[in-house]
C-alpha cells in the first residue's frame, strides 16, 4: 500500500477546506487535502452565490453580521476575479412589518454595515422588473461570488505555496496512538486503491459530512444537514442582489450571475448530507414566495433547480432549520481525548477565509508553530499581464478575454500556449465549444489534460461548459468530439461520457419540466436520442 507523509491532513475540498489548506501552506506547514469527489462538489457550489454584506443577519446575530462585512471587504481585494460587485437592495413590501425596518437599519449601523435608503421610484427605474408595490428600499454592499471559482483559485494559491490536493479520495479511517493523531487511510473512489497518510494533525472541514468524519475517530459532533433548494432562471432580470426586507425566510433572495438569476432558498432538515434532490413542490413554493418581489417571475424560463445542504450546529435542546445558528464552530477534540484532531463547520461561504484562519490558528498552536495568518493580504491569483491579454486577443474573442482571464487564474498562460500551438499547426482559430459561457477548445483541452480530470462534469466545474441557457444541448457533442480528436479522456467511451453528462444536467431539470423548458428538452432529446441513438435520462 502506498504511503505519504505530511504534517496536517485536511478533509474536505469545499471553500473552508481549501481555504485551510491555503492558510496552512502560507504559514509553511506541510499539508495534504483529501476530497471524496471533485473540488466544491458539496455546498460550496450549491448555494445562491451571495457574498453577504451581513445585513441579513444584523438583527439576530450581530457577530455574524460583523464577520460578513469584514470578510466581504477582504474578499473583494484578494479574490476580485471571483466576485461581481453588484451591490444589493433590501426591499420592503406593504405586507412587511414597518417596525422591523427600523430595528434592521439600527442593527446594520451597529454592525458597521452601510445602508442608504433609495427612493422607491428611483429603485424601480434602475430595476424595472422590481415590484411597483415596494414601500421602502435600502442599498447595501452585497455582491455576487462564483463559489467554484473561489475554491479553484484558493487551490491554485495553496499549490503555489506547497499544498497538495487529492481529489476523489474518501477518508476510510483515522489512526491514533495514546490519544494522539498519527495518520489516516484514504481510498481512491475511482479504482478502490488505498493510501496511508502519516500526519501529526487532522482538520475536518467536511461541512455536512462533519459528523461522518468525526465518527471515524469514535467521536460525535452536533451537526445537522439542512437542505436548501434554489431556482435558476435564464434571464438576468435584476442587476443587483435583491433581498426581502423582513426576518430571514424561504425564497427571499434573488442573485444575478452573468446572464442568469438565482432565487433561493428553502430550509428543510434532512438526515443525509448528500440529500441534494430538489422537489417540484419546493420549486412551485419558491415561485409563489418570490413572485411578490418580481411580479413577472413566472414568465421567465427556469433553467433548472438544484439543492445543497448546510451544516448547522444543533446541540441538544437548540433550534433547527431557520432557527439554528449560522455561526461557525471550531472544535479542538483534545477535550474529547484525541489531541491533534480539529473540526470546523457551520458559517457561510462569505466567512470561509476567517473560518480557515481560526481553525489553522488552533492547529498551529498545537503544533507549536507561531507563524501568523497572511491570507487576507495576498491575492488568490495575480492579475494578468497586459501583454499576455494583448497576445490572447489573437486567439480568443475579445469579448471573452476578461471572462477567460478571471476564470483561468494561474492557468491563463498554459491555455494561451495551447491556443497558439493549435494555430501554428494549421488547425485554424481556437473555436468556441460553449457559446453560452464562451468556453473555447484550448480551455477545455487544458482542463481535460489535468491529472484530476476524469469526466465532462469535472470540465464543467472548471470552465462552466454546459451551464448556460442550453444546459449542454449543443456544447456537449462539440466538446466530446474535440476531446476524442485530441485523445483526451481516453479511458471512457465518448457516448458514455455524453450520457453521464446529460443525465447529470437533467437531474436539475426534471423538477422544472414544463413550458419552454420542456420544449428545450425535447430538442435535446431529438439531438441525442434521435440523431446519436443515445439512451439518456432525457
Amino acid at each position: 500500500m502506498q504511503r505519504l507523509s505530511t504534517t496536517v491532513l485536511v478533509v474536505g475540498g469545499g471553500a473552508t477546506g481549501i481555504g485551510t489548506l491555503r492558510d496552512l501552506s502560507m504559514r509553511g506547514i506541510s499539508a495534504i487535502l483529501v476530497e471524496q469527489g471533485s473540488l466544491a462538489h458539496g455546498t460550496s457550489s450549491r448555494f445562491h452565490g451571495l457574498l453577504h454584506s451581513g445585513a441579513r443577519y444584523a438583527v439576530n446575530d450581530v457577530v455574524s453580521a460583523r464577520e460578513c462585512i469584514e470578510e466581504n471587504t477582504i474578499l473583494k481585494k484578494i479574490g476580485h476575479q471571483c466576485i461581481e460587485q453588484t451591490e444589493g437592495f433590501f426591499v420592503a413590501l406593504p405586507e412587511d412589518d414597518e417596525s422591523y425596518i427600523g430595528s434592521w437599519a439600527d442593527a446594520c449601523t451597529a454592525a458597521g454595515i452601510q445602508t442608504d435608503e433609495v427612493d422607491v421610484n428611483e429603485a424601480c427605474s434602475i430595476e424595472p422588473e422590481l415590484s411597483k408595490k415596494a414601500v421602502r428600499v435600502f442599498r447595501v454592499p452585497d455582491s455576487c461570488v462564483d463559489g467554484f471559482r473561489l475554491v479553484v483559485h484558493n487551490a491554485m494559491s495553496a499549490k503555489r505555496h506547497g499544498g497538495r490536493i487529492l481529489q476523489y479520495h474518501r477518508l476510510v479511517s483515522i489512526h491514533q496512538e495514546q490519544g494522539n493523531i498519527t495518520g489516516a487511510t484514504v481510498e481512491n473512489t475511482r479504482d478502490g486503491s488505498r493510501l496511508e497518510i502519516d500526519c501529526s494533525a487532522i482538520i475536518s472541514a467536511a461541512g455536512s459530512w462533519a459528523g461522518e468524519v468525526c465518527s471515524k475517530a469514535g467521536l460525535d459532533v452536533p451537526v445537522s444537514p439542512d437542505r436548501g433548494t434554489l431556482l435558476v432562471f435564464n434571464h438576468r432580470f435584476t442587476s443587483r442582489v435583491v433581498n426581502r426586507l423582513h426576518p430571514g425566510s424561504d425564497g427571499d433572495i434573488f442573485v444575478p450571475h452573468g446572464s442568469i438569476t438565482i432565487l433561493g432558498t428553502t430550509s428543510v432538515p434532512t438526515s443525509r448530507p448528500d440529500d441534494t434532490a430538489p422537489t417540484e413542490e419546493e420549486v412551485l413554493r419558491l415561485l409563489d414566495i418570490g413572485e411578490p418581489l418580481f411580479p413577472n417571475l413566472r414568465t421567465y424560463r427556469i433553467l433548472r433547480a438544484f439543492a445543497g445542504t448546510r451544516p448547522l450546529y444543533t446541540p441538544k435542546g437548540t433550534a433547527t432549520g431557520r432557527g439554528a445558528s449560522r455561526n461557525f464552530q471550531v472544535f479542538d477534540h483534545a477535550k474529547d481525548g484525541l489531541s491533534g484532531f480539529f473540526s470546523i463547520f457551520g458559517g457561510k461561504l462569505t466567512t470561509y477565509r476567517l473560518m480557515a484562519e481560526r481553525v489553522t490558528d488552533a492547529c498551529a498552536a498545537y503544533l507549536g508553530i507561531s507563524a501568523p495568518c497572511t491570507t487576507h493580504l495576498e491575492p488568490l491569483v495575480p492579475d494578468p499581464d497586459p501583454d499576455v491579454l494583448a497576445k490572447a486577443a489573437r486567439y480568443f474573442p475579445v469579448s471573452d478575454l476578461s471572462l477567460l482571464a478571471d476564470r483561468a487564474g494561474d492557468d491563463l498562460i498554459p491555455i494561451l500556449n495551447l491556443a497558439e500551438a493549435c494555430a501554428s499547426e494549421g488547425e485554424g482559430a481556437n473555436p468556441l465549444l460553449c457559446d453560452c459561457e464562451m468556453v473555447s477548445l484550448a480551455e477545455v483541452e487544458h482542463v481535460a489534460r489535468a491529472d484530476d480530470t476524469y469526466s465532462l462534469t469535472d470540465i464543467r466545474l472548471r470552465t462552466r461548459l454546459g451551464m448556460g441557457t442550453c444546459q449542454g444541448t449543443f456544447c456537449t457533442v462539440r466538446a466530446i468530439n474535440a476531446m476524442y480528436e485530441h485523445d483526451l479522456l481516453p479511458a471512457k467511451d465518448p457516448l458514455l461520457s455524453i450520457r453521464d453528462f446529460l443525465d447529470e444536467r437533467f437531474r436539475g431539470i426534471r423538477t422544472t419540466f414544463w413550458g419552454t423548458q420542456a420544449q428545450e428538452m425535447e430538442l435535446s432529446h431529438a439531438i441525442y436520442a434521435g440523431v446519436l441513438n443515445l439512451d439518456t435520462a432525457l
